[in-house]
């Protein structure tokens, strides 16, 4: 399974600690501790046909210089873990880059964002979730069917509804908890994973349409 995008471990404890009796170096770390997580949560998440147009560093940085307007108040008052306040910082930060930039699209922000999590690469998180939703044997070697699985599963996790679409990119492209999923969701966590589970049901059953389809 492919780890977490936000980094874990006691660090960010030691720097947030840190950061409450003033130092401005363990400041710098936290934030800077993170610049890869939220990097790469825009990448995956924002419209491609905006990140033609927008830097991705430049949205990130701006996530960074909220964020660090508000860690005063964050740190007087974790409402959240840490990660997960700024995942939404981050989240709003996307959502505005897109209205900015697609102001005329006629659907909703989340169903005009085509996953986003490979590019040109293999993304091994739809061959995990593929691997797991399909019969263990099926495992793939080769380049190819990687390639293939993994855009079958994509495919198929954007004819999902947001709520289930949301909870599958959060559980296994985002690689978040079950308690983490439920706090982002504002869901005590017998809901979250109910709700994960139907998704994963739903998301099974458009997999197995598309292959009867396909013949």
């Amino acid at each position: 399974m492919s780890k977490s995008i936000w980094p874990k471990g006691d660090k960010t404890d030691v720097l947030l600690n840190a950061a409450r009796q003033g130092d401005p170096d363990a400041i710098n770390q936290l934030l800077d501790r993170h610049r890869g997580g939220i990097r790469r949560l825009v990448e995956m998440r924002l419209d491609r046909k905006v990140q033609r147009r927008v830097d991705v560093s430049d949205v990130v940085q701006e996530v960074l210089v909220e964020a660090s307007g508000r860690l005063d108040k964050y740190l007087d008052d974790p409402v959240m873990a840490f990660h997960l306040w700024l995942r939404q910082i981050a989240w709003d930060h996307i959502i505005d880059t897109y209205r900015r930039h697609r102001v005329s699209a006629k659907r909703n922000m989340d169903r005009e964002q085509p996953l986003n999590v490979g590019g040109d690469q293999i993304d091994e998180s739809s061959v995990d979730l593929a691997i797991q939703l399909c019969d263990p044997a099926m495992t793939p070697a080769a380049v190819a069917t990687q390639r293939e699985i993994a855009s079958k599963v994509e495919a198929a996790i954007e004819k999902l509804d947001d709520a289930d679409r949301e909870v599958i990119l959060m559980r296994h492209y985002e690689h978040l908890s079950n308690l983490e999923i439920a706090e982002v969701l504002n869901l005590n966590p017998p809901a979250a994973s109910m709700r994960y589970l139907r998704a994963v049901r739903r998301l099974r059953t458009v997999l197995e349409e598309d292959d009867e389809s396909l013949g």
